[in-house]
């Protein structure tokens, strides 16, 4: 099921979070995510404690990297732990290509406190180099690890050289 309807009914709050994180960033605040291990009494995020955006697109050596961010919006911490589930739609949501597949890197528990954020980050070729790229997707349908319910990203996105993988949650913005 998604949850589009929720992801933008979220938008306004999200924004002002992001104003305050942001200000927070500025002044030079020292506040961080955790990665620790599980905890038996520290509850999953859901997809309505968080907020998902993507961050900056980079590339480098032939490859393309995007962030998602997945921010706690609610006023308890949360774990996240492994691999989001992601894949590319069209503007009538229908899937392009296949999911992504997961890079194998190994990945830890990460602790969500209430307006913080972790990362996963997804890659694919910079380019038809190695064969051809698919339709320009206009979302992302992202699973939160654990979680049966996706999340709509608009984010313009399109596979090339039959290369999708996305990351692990963690902190420190690695893919």
């Amino acid at each position: 099921m998604f949850s589009l309807a929720h992801h933008f009914s979220r938008r306004v709050a999200a924004a002002s979070l992001t104003a305050a994180l942001a200000g927070l960033a500025a002044a030079g605040a020292a506040w961080s995510t955790t990665a620790a291990p599980a905890s038996t009494s520290l509850r999953t995020c859901t997809p309505s404690d968080l907020y998902l955006s993507m961050g900056r697109k980079e590339g480098a050596a032939g490859s393309l990297y995007w962030p998602i961010r997945f921010i706690n919006t609610s006023t308890t911490s949360c774990a996240l732990r492994g691999y989001p589930g992601v894949s590319v739609l069209n503007t009538a949501h229908h899937q392009i290509g296949p999911a992504a597949t997961r890079t194998g890197r190994p990945y830890a528990t990460v602790t969500l406190t209430p307006a913080h954020s972790a990362t996963a980050v997804i890659r694919t070729a910079n380019g038809p180099i190695g064969g051809p790229c698919l339709a320009t997707g206009t979302y992302l349908r992202v699973y939160p690890p654990a979680s049966h319910t996706a999340v709509l990203i608009p984010a313009p996105w399109t596979i090339c050289s039959n290369i999708f993988q996305v990351g692990p949650i963690n902190t420190q913005g690695t893919f």
